[in-house]
């Protein structure tokens, strides 16, 4: 394959849509490639913005405004990196040619809930939990009898657990109705999940090339209210349930097709392995890899678009630690303790512009025994205090 330098006229030109702490680490692994980076966002100065060749600002849920940017830079991969962005103008700038990670159609199926599940659970046959989808209150009452409490309510449409709650009983619906309209994207649509009796649940991080399909060692993680604070790799488990849990991966991804990095969000319990969602990029609780792998999962992306090899080497296993910010800022600054830079913990800085309560700003990486650098992510974490 031939590599050439950015800002020429035969330049490889990579635009991402979304800039975020994410997108930002796909930039920085692109320039390393010597692509050209173009970052599109709906703020100015977001994370991918401050390290990318060119930056745009624009509603990313306007289909004309996007296709413009798109005709204007004419990338040669277009990588969205957020679920709230306008499907249709993915949908014609694929049909006009430009290549969509890893397709539109997948794209387009991962972002909306309702079109995950049911292509997982009735297309594909993959086991899920029972779930039902509703669009007003009076639903989502009698939906959430039917599943029994406690279940889960989520929009079909956000991110990052935005939107997200669980209904302890009837007393609690209207309270998850009106959560559900924190939703980054249409909350209009709700999905009730049963509430599935797993033990833990893991991401697969899941990486096709066109040529072969690879897995990262799994990734066990712990939310609070829908959003990743903390991720370990790997996540012990037993063999069977790892080939089951690779095979379920590799089912959903075979059939979104397309190339990239996949985050395969899956719920164990014993052997049995329960599919809940996948996102067509790379994944929050993946950051431990930053740590724990020769290629982190932002590096394997850029390669699986560009069609290069997948090996890599897993160092061993660590621990990370999402930082959230306690109030809103317009000059972020974050006292952050000499400890968490030791031989093996370091800090990742994302440079937010501006903050608000709860908004992630940093993550604290561990390298160690599992367990142990869970216990030290936790306790570095804590280091960390807005000024």
């Amino acid at each position: 394959m031939q590599f050439s330098s950015p800002l020429k006229s035969n330049s490889k030109k990579v635009m991402l849509l979304g800039s975020g702490e994410l997108g930002r680490e796909v930039a920085i692994e692109a320039q390393r490639l010597g692509l050209e980076v173009i970052a599109v966002d709906r703020y100015p100065n977001a994370p991918a913005h401050q390290v990318s060749h060119r930056a745009y600002v624009v509603n990313m849920q306007d289909k004309d405004a996007l296709l413009e940017i798109v005709e204007r830079e004419k990338p040669d991969f277009i990588l969205p990196e957020i679920e709230a962005l306008s499907i249709d103008a993915l949908i014609e700038a694929e049909a006009k040619g430009y290549n969509v990670i890893p397709n539109a159609s997948a794209v387009q199926k991962t972002m909306n809930r309702k079109n995950i599940r049911t292509f997982a659970a009735e297309v594909l046959g993959l086991n899920t939990g029972a779930y039902e989808f509703v669009t007003t209150e009076d639903g989502l009452r009698e939906a959430s009898q039917r599943m029994g409490y406690p279940c889960v309510v989520k929009p079909v449409m956000s991110s990052s657990g935005h939107g997200q709650s669980v209904l302890k009983s009837k007393e609690d619906v209207s309270k998850s109705w009106e959560i559900a309209k924190e939703a980054r994207g249409d909350a209009s649509e709700l999905i009730v999940e049963a509430f599935v009796d797993f033990d833990y649940e893991i991401t697969m991080l899941t990486v096709r090339n066109g040529k072969e399909t690879v897995f990262c060692e799994p990734i066990g993680h712990e939310q609070r209210d829908g959003d990743y604070v903390f991720s370990w790799q790997p996540m012990q488990m037993s063999e069977i349930a790892k080939k089951r849990s690779q095979e379920m991966a590799k089912a959903i991804t075979d059939g979104l097709g397309g190339r990239g990095l996949f985050g395969v969000e899956l719920f164990i319990k014993g052997d049995e392995v329960y599919f809940s969602e996948v996102s067509p990029r790379p994944h929050d609780t993946g950051m431990v890899t930053l740590i724990t792998q020769s290629q982190s999962e932002f590096a394997l992306h850029l390669r699986a678009v560009l069609g290069l090899p997948l090996g890599f080497t897993f160092y061993g296993e660590g621990a990370s630690a999402a930082y959230k910010s306690e109030a809103e800022n317009f000059k972020p600054t974050l006292e952050i303790d000499d400890e968490l830079f030791s031989e093996n913990s370091y800090v990742r800085i994302f440079s937010k512009p501006d903050t608000h309560k709860g908004r992630r700003l940093a993550v604290a990486l561990v390298f160690d025994e599992a367990q142990k650098a869970l216990e030290r992510s936790r306790e570095l974490i804590e280091m960390i205090k807005d000024v």
